[in-house]
């Protein structure tokens, strides 16, 4: 291999490398743009329990009925956060597939890369 060849070989690399990292990067994105929902998600279920409550604690005829009605909200937000905690692990599961689906593309094109590279 003469040194025209080491260079274009070094340049391909590293424009892969490029290519790799800026697929990373859109990855990362998508995911944090997909937790960040999640968690906006969470903040505006907090939100509405707390409004709910102050509904109650300021409508309620008295105490029986205040104390009916923060059981009855806090049994739906506890439905609702178990629910909430199950979609946020299935998006988990996907991020670690989608990583490693990521990682195992990547890694094998590099081995490739490496192989014709010692082969030359």
């Amino acid at each position: 291999m003469n040194t025209t060849d080491s260079l274009k070989t070094v340049n391909e690399w590293t424009n892969k490398s490029v290519e790799r990292m800026t697929s990373f990067g859109e990855l990362n994105v998508r995911i944090f743009e997909k937790m960040a929902a999640r968690q906006m998600d969470a903040v505006n279920l907090y939100m509405d329990h707390s409004m709910r409550l102050m509904t109650l604690a300021t409508e309620s005829k008295g105490y029986n009925d205040l104390f009916k009605g923060q059981v009855e909200a806090t049994k739906e937000l506890s439905e609702r956060v178990m629910a909430d905690s199950k979609a946020t692990m299935q998006l988990v599961g996907e991020a670690r597939d989608d990583y490693r689906v990521w990682v195992e593309k990547n890694l094998s094109e590099v081995s490739e890369d490496l192989r014709k590279s010692v082969a030359v």
